[in-house]
């Protein structure tokens, strides 16, 4: 059974710093696409960053120069870090991780990241 466990978020002021893990069991990531998502009330689930198969790195423009996502192939693990964080970061995030072939994605149950102003 799959399992993606995110952790690390909370209650942050802005320009603060968060750093979100997502620890995985039941799955590799090798060969997958990793990524982050979030989710604000009242919009959209948006990409916020991912690293493809091949070990590429994309940002959301709104994040780019300002989060990081990392990833550990070995202990199926990746972790994102804001910084220079905004009250508009304010979301529920998710980590993701995507099908091979004919498979499916599998989604973490999301961490709540608030920044006040």
């Amino acid at each position: 059974q799959v399992q993606l466990v995110e952790s690390g978020g909370g209650l942050v002021q802005a320009g603060e710093s968060l750093r979100l893990s997502c620890a995985a069991s039941g799955i590799t990531f090798s060969s997958r696409l990793v990524a982050w998502y979030r989710q604000a009330p009242g919009k959209q689930r948006e990409m916020v960053a991912r690293i493809t198969s091949s070990g590429s790195e994309n940002y959301g423009d709104s994040v780019a120069g300002r989060f990081s996502i990392s990833k550990d192939n070995a202990k199926v693990a990746m972790n994102l870090q804001m910084n220079n964080l905004k009250p508009e970061d304010t979301a529920v995030y998710y980590c993701f991780v995507a099908r091979i072939g004919s498979g499916r994605d599998y989604w973490g149950q999301g961490t709540q990241v608030t920044v006040s102003s």
